[in-house]
């Protein structure tokens, strides 16, 4: 089955009645869905997960998006995609009131906090602010300069820049988490850890090609919700990828089907086209957390054995699929208003499936719960647990790094942080959400937002 099959397997068709506006939803097999009626009201190449709108109307309609506006979009994109040529070949306007549409993207503020896109307090929710909610697609840019891959691969600049809006687009935007600035964010983390002196000087320019492109759509079009909630609503993506890496499977495809839809490698022999769509697969679904203890245990072994050899792609490779899963869980790793930023977006969209899972009188998973799983409980499992292990024996790799000594610098004390606000949220006995604020203890820890300002923060 071909991939664009594939992802046909998960269109969903929409029929709108005139009184009401009901939607139905059509199967792959060609079934009407009555089962956790309808989806949400945003075309895309994609799927949504099958989420009663009777529960979601009002964030529905605020997300709706009219039929054939991504089409205009797209075609109103081309001075833009003109624009992206001259700013990939490093050739940017001389005039400072130039009227091209990336100039406010690129010029300007933003193009002063890219001068520190490699620094590890960058603030992705500035750049993002500034970039006018571009930040994927400038960032991308801006790293494919840095790093001459449109030369090296002798791409085609308004292909890359109509695959990277592509990518950036189907990222849905209403999820708390799981958007196209935790993309942008994964990127910025993991373009730190190519960096990284051991590896920087053994990466050729496709593992670079590979490492971004995999952290800018690692996500793509993710759903806000679980694996586990796919299974058991019965989705289709659930059973087109056999209940087994489910969304890491979906993005990868998605990613694919959009290389070829803005025929990026079309230039490219086929056997070398597919060899970089089935390495970006391999990336991309080592980012499945059910794998995690299968990918640490091998990465300790190596190290135990000191028998990683950088010289070998498929070695390379393999620290590539351990970089991408260190930026996919780096948050913890951030300066304090970082981090707690992103904690608690990702429990928002938990308690969101919770709330949804309650509605349904479903089982509601584990960390959904809002009344009995709070931020700061969530968070200490998470870094014990999943973000720790990884993180140590990242740090054996690169040692000595002064980027692995910062991280876990603020990785400690944001653990000790979140276990004071536990303590305070227990001894205070109330059920309410708790507050993820406290008093900044004497001397403070630094990790303002933008500027930050604890010790090491500006390390490359």
């Amino acid at each position: 089955m071909s991939c664009s099959v594939v992802e046909r397997c998960g269109a969903v068709a929409f029929k709108r009645s005139e009184q009401n506006a009901i939607q139905v939803c059509m199967l792959a097999d060609g079934r009407l869905n009555t089962g956790h009626a309808g989806v949400l009201l945003v075309e895309r190449r994609g799927s949504y997960p099958l989420i009663d709108l009777r529960i979601l109307r009002t964030s529905a309609q605020q997300g709706e998006v009219e039929p054939g506006r991504r089409k205009v979009k797209r075609q109103l994109s081309f001075q833009r995609y003109c624009h992206a040529s001259r700013l990939l070949r490093g050739s940017l306007p001389c005039t400072p009131r130039s009227l091209h549409l990336l100039d406010d993207d690129y010029l300007g503020q933003a193009a002063h906090m890219l001068l520190k896109v490699g620094t590890w307090n960058f603030d992705i929710f500035v750049f993002d602010r500034l970039t006018n909610g571009h930040s994927l697609v400038t960032l991308m840019c801006h790293l494919f300069n840095v790093y001459g891959l449109v030369h090296h691969f002798q791409l085609d600049m308004v292909k890359l820049h109509r695959f990277l809006g592509m990518v950036q687009e189907d990222y849905h935007s209403q999820n708390p988490y799981h958007n196209a600035v935790h993309a942008a964010d994964v990127t910025q983390a993991m373009y730190c850890y190519l960096k990284e002196p051991k590896l920087a000087e053994q990466l050729s320019p496709l593992d670079v090609f590979l490492g971004l492109m995999a952290a800018a759509a690692h996500d793509v079009d993710h759903p806000g919700v679980n694996q586990p909630f796919l299974i058991k609503t019965r989705h289709h993506l659930a059973s087109l990828y056999q209940n087994t890496s489910v969304l890491e499977s979906h993005h990868w495809r998605s990613t694919v089907g959009m290389l070829r839809e803005s025929g990026l490698l079309s230039h490219l022999p086929a056997d070398v086209s597919q060899d970089m769509e089935q390495q970006l697969g391999s990336l991309i679904l080592a980012t499945d957390i059910s794998r995690q203890n299968e990918f640490l245990s091998t990465f300790r072994e190596h190290l135990d054995n000191q028998d990683l050899d950088l010289q070998l792609a498929s070695h390379r490779h393999f620290i590539l699929q351990i970089a991408l899963k260190c930026a996919d869980v780096c948050n913890p790793c951030r300066v304090w208003e970082l981090s707690r930023q992103w904690s608690e977006r990702v429990c928002e969209e938990f308690y969101r499936q919770g709330d949804l899972e309650r509605k349904f009188n479903m089982e509601i998973s584990p960390l959904c719960n809002q009344q009995a799983d709070s931020v700061p409980a969530i968070q200490i499992g998470f870094i014990s647990y999943i973000v720790e292990p990884l993180f140590e024996e990242w740090q054996r790799f690169t040692e000595p790094s002064p980027l692995s000594q910062t991280m876990m610098a603020h990785l400690h004390k944001n653990k000790a942080r979140w276990s004071r606000l536990r303590h305070a949220h227990t001894a205070s006995d109330t059920h309410t959400h708790p507050r993820t604020e406290e008093p900044e203890p004497e001397g403070g820890e630094g990790g303002g937002g933008g500027g930050g300002g604890g010790e090491g923060e500006d390390i490359p």
